[in-house]
């Protein structure tokens, strides 16, 4: 397939079609927040497939570009393929950004980083990503590690944002949420 590089090209309904197809299943689930739900969603599905990785890298340009953003990154695993994604987009564009991962827990070892990827500066503007948000809480632990780091997180931008009271968290911080899509997206 060639790469779509014209302005009008949809990038994001193409990706809402790859997440429809690939990332939805239906049934009884546990979610990493403890609640249960009828449906799962599993982001990797798509960030980890050439297509949706590129979709998704183009968009996540396009909605850090105009805020000044000098580094992203999210918690590992499921920011992972989004900051590789947005790594090589971003090399194409000519984006100069710091791109980093956070991890559960500082190493034990080596240089016993939290935040694996160049060291951020004193109040650079962060943008947080995650492919979905349920309550927002693995999210809140990479917003206070990057604000540990002196980074200043201006915005969150999960894929999927499932509106189960994350949103109102991050944004009760005075943080901008911007989400590539919602549950109300996919008709669920």
């Amino acid at each position: 397939m060639n790469l779509p590089m014209n302005d009008n090209y949809n990038y994001r309904a193409r990706l809402r079609d790859l997440l429809r197809e690939r990332a939805f299943r239906f049934g009884k689930f546990v979610l990493t927040s403890g609640k249960e739900s009828s449906y799962y969603f599993d982001g990797k599905q798509v960030t980890l497939h050439p297509e949706g990785a590129y979709l998704l890298g183009k968009i996540l340009i396009a909605k850090i570009r105009g805020d000044d953003i000098r580094a992203v990154g999210g918690p590992t695993i499921g920011a992972d393929p989004i900051v590789g994604a947005l790594a090589a987009v971003a090399y194409l564009e000519g984006l100069e950004i710091k791109l980093f991962i956070v991890r559960k827990a500082a190493k034990q070892h080596g240089m016993r980083k939290l935040i694996e990827g160049p060291a951020l500066s004193p109040g650079e503007r962060v943008a947080i990503v995650e492919d979905v948000m349920t309550t927002g809480s693995s999210i809140m632990k990479a917003v206070d590690a990057v604000r540990e780091a002196g980074g200043r997180v201006i915005k969150v931008i999960p894929l999927v944002d499932r509106l189960e009271g994350g949103t109102e968290k991050i944004q009760s911080l005075g943080i901008a949420v911007d989400p590539v899509f919602t549950i109300r997206d996919f008709g669920l």
